[in-house]
This record gives C-alpha cells, sequence and structure tokens, in this order.
C-alpha cells in the first residue's frame, strides 16, 4: 500500500556533498527520525542512508536480498526488511520474488524514474483522497471577512499520502481521511476512531465561515484548551489549517484598547498619540468613555464610515491586538484542493532536484 510522508525542509546548503543530498532526502521522506542538529556525524552511517548511499543510488539497476546487505551492514535481516518496506510503501523501491528471498530494486532502475514514480502516485492518490471532502464541505458562501490579513506565519508542510483501504472497527470514512492526510499526526492511536475530539473538531471546521478561537473550539468540541489548541496546531502543519487574525472582531478589539488607554493615560493622549485627531474619530466615543458607557456595539455604530485599513491604524496607535483563530484554508473547496496539492507539488519537485543532483555526484564519482 502507498503511504508517503513528506516534511518541507529547505534544500540542503552544500549541494555537492553527496551526503548531504542523500541526508536531506531521508529527512524530507521521514524515513528515520530527524537527527539532533548537535550530533557528531551527519547521518552518513545509519542504515538507511547506507542502503541508499552505497546501493540502491550506487548501483540502482541491481536487485538486493535483504540477507546480502544484512551481512554487509551487520545488522539483522529483519531489521533490513524494516528499512525496505518504508521505501516500498513510498514508491521508490520495487520487490519481486523469485524461488529464495525477495529481492528490492529502485523503482525504474533510476534514481530520477523512481522519483518520477512516487511523484505521479502521490499526486494522484492526494487528490483522489481530497474528493472525500466534496460531501463533507459545508461552509456556506461569502464567508470572507471584511478585513483579510495574511496569515499568521506559514509553518513548514507536513504531509501524509496514504491509498484508500477498507475501514476498520471503530473508524468513520473522515477519520480515516485525517489519519491518512496527516491531520492525526505520526500516531493517530484512538483519535482515528469516529466521533474522538479531533474528528469534532474538523468537523466543526467544516462547517464553520469565520476563523474559530480556541475557546470557542473547546467549547464546541470538549477537551481541554491545551489539547484543543495542540489539535489545531497539528491541522496547520497539513496545509489545510491557517491561523488568521480575526478582523470580524475588530470592534470588540477596539473596545477593549480604548477603555484601557482612557483609564490609564485620559483624553488628551487618545486624542494625540491614539490617532483619535489624525484619524477623525467622532468625539461620541470619548464622552461614552468619560460616561463609562461605551460597548463594542457604540464602538462598531460610530466608526461604520471609517475605512477599514483606518480602523486597523487606530488599532495599532491604541497598542491593541485582534485575537487570532483557526479556519480551514480557501474561500471554496476548489481552492482548498488547490493549495493542498500546491503544497505537495512543491516538496515534490525539491525532491526531483536533489535527485538529479544525486546523479550528477555518482556520475562525477564514477
Amino acid at each position: 500500500m502507498f503511504d508517503l510522508r513528506i516534511q518541507e525542509i529547505p534544500m540542503p546548503a552544500n549541494d555537492k556533498h553527496r551526503n548531504n543530498l542523500v541526508a536531506w532526502i531521508i529527512d524530507t521522506l521521514c524515513l528515520h527520525r530527524r537527527r539532533d542538529e548537535n550530533a557528531a556525524d551527519d547521518g552518513s552511517f545509519s542504515p538507511i542512508h547506507r542502503i541508499l548511499s552505497e546501493h540502491l543510488f550506487n548501483n540502482p539497476t541491481k536487485g538486493y536480498e535483504t540477507r546480502e546487505l544484512a551481512e554487509d551492514l551487520g545488522l539483522t535481516p529483519a531489521a533490513i526488511h524494516h528499512h525496505f518496506v518504508r521505501l516500498v510503501s513510498a514508491g521508490l523501491v520495487s520487490t519481486s520474488s523469485g524461488k529464495g528471498w525477495k529481492t528490492y530494486y529502485l523503482t525504474g532502475g533510476s534514481i530520477a524514474k523512481a522519483i518520477e514514480n512516487m511523484k505521479t502516485r502521490a499526486g494522484l492518490i492526494h487528490s483522489q483522497r481530497l474528493e472525500l471532502l466534496n460531501s463533507e464541505w459545508n461552509r456556506g458562501k461569502n464567508i470572507e471577512m471584511k478585513i483579510e490579513l495574511p496569515p499568521d506565519g506559514k509553518p513548514s508542510a507536513s504531509l501524509r499520502i496514504k491509498e484508500w483501504g477498507p475501514l476498520e472497527d471503530g473508524e468513520s470514512e473522515l477519520s480515516r481521511f485525517m489519519a491518512d492526510c496527516g491531520l492525526l499526526g505520526e500516531r493517530p492511536g484512538k483519535e482515528i476512531n469516529s466521533d474522538s475530539i479531533s474528528e469534532r473538531l474538523f468537523r466543526l471546521m467544516l462547517k464553520s465561515g469565520p476563523p474559530i478561537s480556541i475557546d470557542e473550539a473547546t467549547k464546541a468540541v470538549g477537551g481541554s484548551k491545551p489539547r484543543v489548541g495542540r489539535i489545531l496546531e497539528r491541522f496547520r502543519l497539513t496545509g489545510l489549517v491557517e491561523r488568521v487574525a480575526r478582523t470580524d472582531r475588530l470592534s470588540t478589539a477596539l473596545w477593549s484598547a480604548m477603555t484601557t488607554q482612557f483609564s490609564r493615560r485620559g483624553e488628551d493622549w487618545m486624542l494625540k498619540k491614539g490617532g483619535f485627531e489624525r484619524l477623525s474619530v467622532p468625539v461620541s466615543i470619548l464622552k461614552s468613555l468619560k460616561k463609562n458607557i461605551c460597548t463594542p456595539e457604540t464602538i462598531e455604530k460610530a466608526l461604520k464610515d471609517m475605512e477599514p485599513k483606518n480602523q486597523m491604524l487606530l488599532l495599532n496607535l491604541l497598542g491593541g491586538r485582534l485575537p487570532l483563530g483557526h479556519r480551514l484554508v480557501g474561500q471554496d473547496l476548489p481552492v482548498m484542493k488547490k493549495k493542498s496539492m500546491e503544497d505537495l507539488n512543491r516538496i515534490l519537485r525539491r525532491i526531483e532536484k536533489v535527485g538529479v543532483l544525486i546523479k550528477s555526484n555518482s556520475i562525477k564519482n564514477q
């Protein structure tokens, strides 16, 4: 079964050092745990590195048996088999059975063809898996906020592409999809069960237009705030969810900043350094602040004719901050699918480029 895990990692700084290139491939394909950056070696002595560098990439047209490599690497055939299983599921290696032991070989007999096979299968399977959202997407139309700001940072993508398989006990189609796309992390555990907190939270996002705060999510799906926060951040790693400023809460943020600064610094500061004179803020807001009757609704009504960008500038001058919320990427399902495919293809293009560099380095060393 095709099962590929990939993580977005910057291109290797030294693209002429073959060991660095192979190590980058291993890290990008999550073929073993990331090495400690303070480690004494560059990972070139690890079994998976030696299997790729000294054997598969060095002699791509040759087939290998686990017992043959076990003797060379000083490991058991079972340990070698474990590494080959990961390479086969990633689409880089194929296997054939003869009269004796299984033979493993680089798919297509070359680095380029092996990576091309992986790229083609990954793109097709990911596209097919995203089709499940056709029946689950229920966010409605016109879900864009009046003021749209860029996402609050974008973590390096961490994706899983796994082909469909029959459901097991306790799973639903959506929970299996979440596991197969990496939304449940590396080891889903009980979160893959139907009606888990992770599944309820993702269903909530599939029908919610505006961003959802951690407080709102916790109230809706249960669990603790730290746990819900960790789940949302895990969703972000897949590129299907983004964290954005809650500009739909702009009036509330302005009210909080105004009342705080008025009580601390007074009317004169509000007029000059607070931006009231500069941005021609209606005097009715100051009057309501003096009478202690100012509310978010009061501010929203008074500033209805002020351009959104000036409202954002006012909030900045007052030292206020907008709360953050999480939502699904894209204003509609086609946009979300397109962005997810772009994340996948961006990483696969890097893998292709590194594959070319490894091949050219191998030719030079011959």
